[in-house]
């Protein structure tokens, strides 16, 4: 455990001594899109909407506080959605092996990759396709609001993000009405994918499935996500607005493929800063990324992006 105790707390519980976790590292670090700091100078504090709970998370010293978490929810979902089985010391001394990769590391001390629900994260991602980050937060905000479960949390009301069955009564028209543009087309044809899979799995049990019904079974993402890594990453790009990045983000970000290593704009200044990578061909870069630092190379990704984009890198 990357944590010494759990100490229950009035409406938070506290993780004692947490080692490798800082909030602005953690949220801001480009794989998550429902987490805002509450105030916006203080780095350490927090507020997302995750597993349809609000929760606030700030850190004290070496201490992680987390409101509106109870152990139960902490033991069984929590714990592993902020990794802290895995250990990020140990992770970082690894990495730091690779004299280029040490100064990102060193920068993004406190990363930590989440573990996030797998269709939230295809269609977030799906949105965040030449996209601005404010604008990938405002159209899932608004998909949550339409077509989520209403939360209160404080007196104020916040909306989970629509599950499959929630998200598929949306027309391809009302999404495009939402401010998402061109993406409303791909987030309505995945929508209708799993939930198809979703359908043909629940048929599955009472009865046997027509050729056509078994052709929706591949969109399954639990299916998808219990695939080698290769394999996942081809079946992710059969969703509709799903490529290569894409791809690699669920993978990295909500099917624990810690493999995966996503390439965008930044990773690739990166890599081209670090290792002069060249910089038009993004498969060379993703090839090349995986074979330096094999398993833990979704979790290198993270550094290398976090570093690039916080100092703003520039490549001639």
């Amino acid at each position: 455990m990357d944590y010494k105790a759990v100490e229950i707390l009035e409406n938070e519980i506290r993780l004692r001594d947490v080692e490798s976790f800082h909030p602005k590292h953690i949220f801001e670090c480009g794989q998550c899109f429902r987490w805002n700091r509450i105030h916006e100078e203080d780095e350490t504090r927090f507020q997302g909407i995750v597993h349809g709970k609000v929760i606030r998370v700030h850190l004290r010293g070496q201490d992680v506080h987390l409101e509106n978490v109870n152990m139960e929810e902490f033991n069984s979902f929590y714990k592993e959605y902020f990794d802290l089985g895995r250990d990020y010391d140990k992770v970082k001394k690894e990495l730091r092996k690779d004299p280029l990769l040490n100064e990102a590391v060193k920068f993004g001390y406190g990363i930590r990759v989440l573990n996030q629900e797998p269709f939230e994260t295809l269609i977030s991602f799906i949105l965040s396709s030449n996209n601005l980050i404010p604008k990938i937060k405002e159209g899932i905000r608004k998909i949550s609001e339409k077509y989520g479960k209403e939360i209160v949390f404080h007196g104020e009301t916040f909306y989970a993000f629509p599950t499959p069955q929630e998200l598929s009564q949306a027309t391809e028209e009302e999404l495009r009405g939402l401010g998402v543009g061109y993406r409303a087309k791909y987030i309505y044809e995945t929508t209708q994918a799993v939930r198809g899979a979703e359908l043909m799995k629940e048929a599955e049990k009472t009865r046997a499935l027509t050729e056509e019904e078994k052709q929706l079974l591949p969109y399954d993402l639990s299916m998808i996500a219990q695939l080698p890594e290769e394999a996942c990453h081809k079946a992710l790009q059969s969703y509709s607005g799903v490529g290569a990045k894409v791809a690699d983000c669920v993978m990295l970000f909500s099917m624990k493929k810690k493999e995966a290593f996503p390439v965008d704009v930044w990773v690739k200044k990166a890599m081209m800063h670090f290792y002069g990578a060249e910089g038009t061909n993004l498969p060379k870069i993703r090839a090349f990324g995986q074979k330096q630092f094999g398993g833990l190379a979704g979790i290198a990704q993270q550094y290398l992006f976090y570093y690039a984009r916080e100092k703003k890198i520039r490549v001639e």
